[in-house]
Formats: structure tokens, C-alpha cells, sequence
């Protein structure tokens, strides 16, 4: 239970220090691809490389394939896809020349022909090249989006609003048209008509919670638009409705800082190709939602094509990488973040993070206590470092970190919550509960019924056999705010278990193990509650697949000595045979 909770909490900082989290992953090997004699081999091995992410040597074996079969288009789209979602723009084009005319791939392949027309300012080509003859919704968006640009880029904005105002589909299309209106407006200088169209993007809160990034850019840009104007407090007003809808966006803080400072503004989006790159920005931040990875990394790709200096379209792009266990790919993007950007702070903080997942763990440690130092009042910054010392399992050296956070803190607020309780865990971890349990009872007073300060004070509790009632209430309520969250339902079921409530427990764990059917330690929870039951036989499957799912080397040692051995049997006065009262809320029915 003890390294089942730690996993998640350990997780939880990283998830505390930005909204998207850097994943474990595995470094490439910087060995050079064979050389493959057959077209049945080099295909085979493409494919393979793509599958693993390992878009280097995917692109040298579809290149090598190729050799076999120059005319194959499903070969040639492979491969200029590949070379697309690796960066490699310019190389991707005689491809996507050689594809111009096949419908299938043509929603690509045209994409990047239009984006090779933005480059040289041939604005009529590029609408040549973005009249598709198979269109989804998105393409038809992308390409409707992206021809007022163009129309724009030759002096038609006008017509440019127009084309896209026009545009027929589905209701979420609204936000991303008004956007777009407003910002050809402005690049125009048709003042009035920016003015007139940021306010109702900006009125229309309710289709940002579809596409929140898009909303927040959308502020970003009006603001910068009154500021340049000359309406400071109009500006700042939008900064701040922007705040309320999103709170703590580094982008929006410096934005407002700058402003408050008399500071000149640019544009957000200056020009046409600006304009098109942040059509393909917007609506590839709209659709991560997990899932649809390498999908997302395309047309950011295609975003940083027309764009390379976009911070945002850098970062969402190393955020996507991280999503795939590409971490060096990750730091790559991260280093690429230019040092005046209000993004570098999170880039750095991230590209430490991906160091970790590398095992690079000095060099984490090293590059996250240089930020520590250099920024002793940014909470992230503590979070991101003593996440790498957990993961080390170095625990002194965490709690020492969050003892000099809480001292740098003068008034706790509620988002310092996590500081606290990184702190207990850290104590606790140590063996020193009196340390401990003060920290978790602090994030609780930042943040009452935060689900996994109860879960973890709780399970502590139960663990220690005090405030039983109270403990067992404490998870009963985390469960019942995350009831889907496997590990602090596998949290109440271990609870049950160390309390003799066999029965409860096995209720409990059987659902915990259907949230995280993957997870070895649970798989491991249920076989103990099975024994206990007498229910022997399932006992011993479930301690099976918790041994075939490769748990940490302690927890294998434990599972292989239970299927030799079983569990040894129950001592007359111990605390499990003690029948516990049951908290004061039911369990969720699994």
C-alpha cells in the first residue's frame, strides 16, 4: 500500500506544477538504422518505428522501402506524415506535391503545399492549394480558416471576414470564426471591427468551455489590442475576466505586468502566416484530450511551420511528446522556448521533469535547484524538485525542500495546499509521524475535503490504528468525491483489510481493480482479500497477474512468497479479527 500510494501522490505533483504532466519514457538509442534489402523487411520495420514513436527511423526505412516501390502513394503519404510529425517540413514537400491529387491524403498534402505558399506570400496559390474535394468538419474549418488568411495577405479583409463568416457547420465552429474575424480585423487595422468582434469572442464564455485555450487567446488578444489602443483599464479589465475563467496562466501574468508598466505591446498575430499558424494552434489544443496524440502533433507541427517561434505551439508540442513517453523530444522542444517568452518558466520546470523520466536524475536534480534558487517564491519550483527526490526515494532531502518552501511562504493560501502535503508525505515516509500529521492537517485547512490529503491522512490513521471513525470517514468521503479513481478506492478496501473487514474489503478491492486493471499492487490488494475470504483459488490468480504485471522488486518478492506460501494465518488477537464501526457514509455500490 505504501508504494501503491506513493506512485499517485508522486504523480499528483507533477500534475500541480502545470496542467499537463511529463510522462515516464524511454531514451531513443543512437544507433544507426541497417541498411534493409527487401521491401516486405523495410516496410515491416517502418511500421514498427512509427509504432514505437521512433519517427527517425521510421522515415529512413519508408525512404528505404521507397527504393523497392518509388510509385506506392501509401508509402509516399507514410512517409511525408513521418516527416511532418518529426519537423522535417521542407523535406516532407516533394511528397506532398507527388500526393496533391490523392483524395485520401489530400487534407494533408495540400495542407502543407498552402503552407509552402504562406511562406512565399503567394496568397493566390495558397487558396488554390485549400480547396479540398473530401472535407470533415475540421478540414473544412482548418481550410475555410486558413483561405481568409490568404485573403487577407491580399488585401481583401473584407472578403476575408466575410468567407469566414460564412463558413457552415456545427455550433463549436462559432468561437473559432469570431476569433479569427477579430484578429483579420485588427492585422487590418479596422479598429472598430476588432473592437466590436474580440468583445462577443469574448462574451462567449460559454463555447471557451469547449476550447479554453482558444477563449484565453482570444483575451490575450484583445488586451493587446486596447493596450495598443491606449485603453489601459479596458486592457487589464479583460486581463482580469481572463484570470476568472483561467487562473495563473504564465502568459496572461506577464501580459498584465507589461502592460501595467506602460510597456509596448505587439500583436498577438501579426500577419497572415501568423494568422494561419494559430488557426492550426487553436484547434490542435482543442482536440488533445488524450487519445489522439500523433494526430494533434501533426498539425502542430504544421502550426510551427508557419510559425517556428511560437512559444505556445512549442509547448503544447512537448506536452504531446511527453503524452507519447518521448521525453528527449520533449527537451528539445523545451530548450527551443526563447528566454524572454512567459513560457520559459514552465519550460524549464518541464524539460527538469523529462530529465527524470530520461534517469538523468542528477542532472534533474542539478537543473531544478538552479530554478529553486533563482525563483524561491514559486511554489512550482519546489513541487517539480522534490517530485524527482520522491521518485529517488530520498526522502530527507524532500522534506528539507518543504520545509524551506513553507518558509518562504508568508500567508499559506489555498493553491499552497500541495506544498503541505508533499511535506507530510515526506515525514511520514521518514517514520515521522509527529511531523507528518501536522502537514496534512494544514493542506487541510488551505483546501477542506481535498480527496487525497483525506485519503492519505485516513489511510495514515487506519494504518497506525487511531481515530478509527474519523479515518475511515475521511476516505469514505474521498471515494465518494473521486469514485473513480482506482488507487483511493483500493486505499478504502486496504483500510477494510486492516481492519478484519474482509468482506468490505474485497467489495472494495474487486472495484479498484476493474478502475486500474493494470496496476500490480491492486491486483496484489484483492488476492490478500481473497485468501482471507477463503475464496483461495482466485487468491492465487489474482497474485499471478500481479507477478506477470512486473511489479517493483519488493512487491515481487512478497507476491512470489504469498503463491508459494499463502498468508499465514491470523493471530487470535490481532487487529484485523477486531470488527471496526463502519464509517458514517456507505461505500459507492462497485
Amino acid at each position: 500500500m505504501r508504494q501503491n500510494r506513493l506512485r499517485w501522490v508522486s504523480g499528483l505533483a507533477l500534475l500541480s506544477v502545470l496542467a499537463f504532466t511529463g510522462q515516464p519514457a524511454l531514451a531513443k538509442k543512437d544507433d544507426a538504422p541497417p541498411t534493409i534489402t527487401s521491401f516486405s523487411g523495410a516496410f515491416l520495420a517502418a511500421r514498427i518505428a512509427e509504432g514505437d514513436n521512433d519517427l527517425d527511423n521510421a522515415i529512413t526505412f519508408y525512404k528505404q522501402a521507397l527504393a523497392f516501390a518509388p510509385n506506392d502513394t501509401q508509402l509516399q503519404q507514410n512517409l511525408m506524415l513521418s516527416l511532418i510529425a518529426q519537423g522535417r517540413f521542407e523535406e516532407s514537400l516533394p511528397y506532398a506535391d507527388k500526393l496533391k491529387d490523392v483524395a485520401d491524403v489530400e487534407r494533408f498534402s495540400r495542407l502543407a503545399l498552402a503552407i509552402n505558399s504562406f511562406h512565399k506570400k503567394d496568397y493566390a496559390k495558397a487558396q488554390s492549394w485549400l480547396k479540398l474535394s473530401l472535407e470533415s468538419d475540421l478540414d473544412k474549418l482548418i481550410s475555410g480558416v486558413m483561405t481568409g488568411w490568404a485573403m487577407e495577405g491580399a488585401g481583401k479583409p473584407a472578403d476575408a471576414m466575410s468567407h469566414i463568416e460564412k463558413l457552415d457547420g456545427p455550433d463549436w465552429f462559432d468561437l473559432f470564426k469570431s476569433y479569427h474575424r477579430a484578429l483579420i480585423a485588427d492585422v487590418a487595422g479596422l479598429t472598430d471591427k476588432a473592437e466590436e468582434t474580440y468583445k462577443a469572442t469574448m462574451d462567449n464564455s460559454a463555447a471557451g468551455g469547449a476550447a479554453p485555450e482558444t477563449w484565453m487567446r482570444n483575451a490575450e488578444a484583445y488586451a493587446s489590442f486596447l493596450s495598443r489602443k491606449g485603453d489601459r483599464d479596458g486592457a487589464l479589465d479583460v486581463l482580469r475576466q481572463a484570470d476568472l475563467f483561467a487562473p495563473g496562466k504564465p502568459d496572461i501574468a506577464t501580459l498584465r505586468d507589461r502592460i501595467e508598466k506602460g510597456e509596448k505591446i505587439e500583436p498577438l498575430v501579426g500577419n497572415p502566416a501568423d494568422g494561419a499558424s494559430e488557426i492550426l494552434l487553436d484547434l490542435a489544443t482543442a482536440l488533445n484530450r488524450g487519445g489522439g496524440e500523433p494526430f494533434v502533433r501533426l498539425y502542430l507541427e504544421y502550426a510551427l511551420a508557419l510559425r517556428p517561434d511560437s512559444d505556445a505551439a512549442l509547448v503544447q508540442l512537448a506536452a504531446v511528446a511527453e503524452q507519447l513517453k518521448d521525453s528527449q523530444r520533449a527537451i528539445d522542444l523545451y530548450r527551443r522556448i526563447p528566454g524572454n517568452s512567459p513560457l520559459k518558466e514552465v519550460a524549464d520546470l518541464q524539460l527538469g521533469l523529462n530529465l527524470a523520466d530520461l534517469g538523468k536524475t542528477d542532472e534533474a536534480v542539478k537543473h531544478l535547484e538552479t530554478l529553486v534558487d533563482a525563483h524561491p517564491n514559486d511554489m512550482r519550483t519546489y513541487l517539480a524538485l522534490g517530485s524527482v527526490y520522491s521518485s529517488k526515494e530520498d526522502f530527507r532531502s524532500a522534506a528539507t525542500l518543504y520545509d524551506r518552501a513553507a518558509e518562504a511562504l508568508k500567508t499559506p493560501a489555498k493553491a499552497n495546499w500541495n506544498i503541505f502535503y508533499q511535506r507530510g508525505i515526506a515525514y511520514e515516509r521518514l517514520k515521522e509521524w509527529p511531523k507528518a500529521e501536522p502537514n496534512f492537517k494544514k493542506a487541510l485547512e488551505l483546501y477542506p475535503n481535498q480527496p487525497q490529503v483525506l485519503n492519505y491522512l485516513g489511510y495514515s490513521w487506519v494504518d497506525q490504528g487511531m481515530n478509527l471513525k474519523d479515518a475511515l470517514a475521511m476516505i469514505q468521503k474521498a471515494v465518494d468525491m473521486r469514485p473513480s479513481d482506482g488507487y483511493i478506492v483500493d486505499s478504502l478496501g486496504w483500510a477494510y483489510f486492516k481492519l478484519g473487514r474482509f468482506d468490505d474489503a474485497v467489495r472494495e478491492m474487486e472495484r479498484a481493480v476493474s478502475l486500474k486493471p493494470e496496476d500490480p499492487v491492486l491486483n496484489d490488494h484483492l488476492g490478500d482479500a481473497y485468501w482471507r475470504v477463503g475464496r483461495k483459488l482466485e487468491a492465487t490468480y489474482q497474485w499471478r497477474t500481479a507477478r506477470d504485471l512486473k511489479p517493483d522488486p519488493d512487491v515481487l518478492a512478497a507476491v512470489q512468497r504469498k503463491l508459494l506460501e499463502g498468508l499465514p494465518p491470523l493471530e487470535s488477537n490481532t487487529a484485523q479479527e477486531v470488527q471496526k464501526p463502519k464509517p458514517a457514509t456507505p461505500a459507492p455500490k462497485g
